[in-house]
């Protein structure tokens, strides 16, 4: 088992404490008609139906430094109901499995971006581990933001999600998006918790943005799935799109395509716009 620091065990005992708090006693075939003062489960209760002792499953909420054994975590994920994506992030944070090199991409090879401008009329952009914006293509200029105008040090989606009033402009029903994307940020982070930039990165945050602040303790997570999405353009209207993401194993780049749904207008438009 790879050690984990002291940061690590807080992030743990936090996640482990939302997914707690949110379970009725009767999910799990508890009665209790008394009023509590706890939000959800007691630790007591998810201790005994788990089969480990209320001592140490107080001190693992509460980020103390102890052993954690993949048994103890799986019994924890059933009782707290947990599907397939939070308790592979819950092992991830317990650091059960094999932390992944940290290879930030600084530089855009000539292939990939000949693979985005390829994408004449599908907005698509490619972000390295971080979710920084290492390269774009101009259709994405076109439906989304120019990212060329944006501080090299900005360039996150994450941070463009939060922070730049353009780019928020352009979703419809912003805050259930954001919080999707930031569940989908945190799944990819969870093995690099240990990185100086990615911590700086999310206080930062949190201090410029009362949502992120408010949004990153609740642990919510979920998995890269394909979409549907609208994009509410100042110029020629909405624009429909369908959002996939593919990986490049040895860069460890995500590519985002937004391609233009079929049977609208948004390629037309889209045309319109580069046209110009």
């Amino acid at each position: 088992m790879m050690e984990i620091d002291t940061q690590q065990y807080k992030e743990l005992g936090n996640f482990i404490k939302t997914r707690r708090e949110r379970i009725h006693p009767s999910q799990v075939g508890i009665s209790d008609t008394s009023r509590r003062r706890t939000l959800g489960l007691r630790r007591e209760e998810v201790a005994m139906l788990a089969g480990i002792g209320v001592t140490w499953y107080t001190w693992l909420e509460q980020g103390r430094h102890i052993q954690i054994s993949p048994s103890v975590l799986h019994s924890i994920a059933r009782v707290l109901m947990l599907n397939e994506y939070e308790t592979l992030h819950l092992f991830e944070l317990a650091k059960l499995t094999p932390e992944k090199p940290l290879q930030p991409i600084q530089t855009l090879k000539p292939i990939f971006q000949h693979v985005l401008d390829s994408l004449v009329y599908s907005p698509a952009i490619l972000l390295d581990i971080y979710w920084n914006v290492v390269g774009w293509n101009a259709a994405y200029t076109a439906a989304f933001v120019d990212v060329s105008q944006i501080d090299i040090s900005h360039r996150n989606l994450i941070k463009m999600m939060f922070t730049h009033s353009e780019y928020q402009k352009r979703f419809e029903n912003w805050e259930i998006k954001a919080k999707e994307m930031l569940a989908r940020f945190r799944v990819s982070c969870a093995g690099y918790s240990k990185d100086p930039w990615l911590r700086r990165g999310i206080e930062s945050l949190r201090e410029e943005s009362e949502e992120f602040n408010t949004w990153w303790p609740l642990h919510e997570v979920e998995p890269e799935r394909e979409i549907t999405k609208t994009i509410r353009h100042p110029e020629v209207g909405n624009l429909f799109f369908e959002h996939t993401v593919f990986m490049t194993p040895e860069n460890e780049l995500r590519l985002h395509i937004d391609t233009p749904l079929r049977h609208t207008e948004t390629e037309a438009k889209l045309k319109q716009l580069l046209s110009r």
